[in-house]
C-alpha cells in the first residue's frame, strides 16, 4: 500500500534533468541534447503543419497523428436527464487535435 502511494506522488523529471540523463547515456553534452530536442520540435511542427502529411513517428515510442473535427451546427435534442424536455446543443467550430498513439516499445513497459 505504501509502495503504491509513493508512485502516485512522484513527479516527472524537469527538462534540465532529462537533458543531463540523456547526455550521460549517449556521451553527448547537455547542450547537444538540447539542440537535438529543438530540431525534433521543428521537425514535428513541419510534419504536423498545414503542408506536412499530418503524421509523425518517433520509432519504437510514439506516433503523433492530426485529427480534424468538422464544425457542428446548433441543434435541439432530447435531454437525457429530464425525459420529455428538449435541450439546446451549442454550435462548435472546426478544430484540429494532435492524438498521441503509444507504439510497441512503450506498450511493452507494463
Amino acid at each position: 500500500m505504501a509502495d503504491n502511494k509513493a508512485t502516485t506522488s512522484a513527479k516527472a523529471l524537469p527538462k534540465s534533468a532529462v537533458y543531463k540523463e540523456l547526455a550521460a547515456k549517449t556521451g553527448l553534452e547537455a547542450k547537444q541534447v538540447s539542440a537535438l530536442f529543438d530540431a525534433l520540435e521543428e521537425l514535428i511542427k513541419q510534419q504536423l503543419g498545414k503542408k506536412g502529411p499530418g503524421l509523425f513517428v518517433i520509432p519504437n515510442l510514439i506516433k503523433l497523428k492530426l485529427i480534424k473535427k468538422p464544425a457542428t451546427k446548433a441543434t435541439t435534442k432530447a435531454n437525457p436527464f429530464k425525459p420529455g424536455e428538449m435541450m439546446e446543443v451549442k454550435a462548435k467550430p472546426a478544430s484540429v487535435k494532435v492524438k498521441p498513439i503509444a507504439l510497441k516499445g512503450l506498450k511493452d513497459l507494463k
